[in-house]
């Protein structure tokens, strides 16, 4: 198993900098086996094209005609699907979305989040297990 690393985060000028600790995927598939929560933080229609096995799924960001906004309810709907002693692991499609999702889960006190990076994309290509559909998310 890869050595975690840590990678600072700035999420705004009101938010203080959060500590992310970031695992590969190789570690983050034992990590789901030991029973650590994958949280996949892409789009449901990203989501809907694969996703790793047991994966929840709540987007941090949407798809508008005038971009990608942040889901103003990220922080809540993680809540009502996880505890925040929960042990989780933020996934995203490279690893960018899923790091400033896990800061953020820090800064609202979630106790046990780590970021895969590499993202869905390297999970893929290391072969991993996954499932396609509409399932588990918010």
């Amino acid at each position: 198993m890869e050595n975690p690393k840590r990678e600072s985060v700035k999420l705004n000028s009101s938010s203080s900098e959060a500590d992310v600790v970031t695992v590969d995927v190789h570690a983050t598939k034992d990590l789901i086996r030991s029973g650590h929560r994958y949280l996949d933080v892409r789009t449901v229609e990203e989501f809907n094209r694969g996703h790793p096995v047991k994966a929840l799924n709540v987007p941090y960001m949407f798809m508008t005609p005038e971009g990608r906004v942040k889901n103003p309810e990220f922080i809540q709907q993680v809540s009502s699907i996880c505890s925040k002693s929960d042990q989780i692991i933020v996934g995203c499609q490279s690893g960018a979305r899923s790091l400033k999702a896990s800061a953020e889960l820090l800064n609202a006190d979630f106790l046990n989040v780590k970021n895969m990076g590499g993202g869905y994309a390297e999970w893929v290509e290391n072969g991993f297990d996954v499932n396609k559909g509409n399932i588990a998310h918010l």
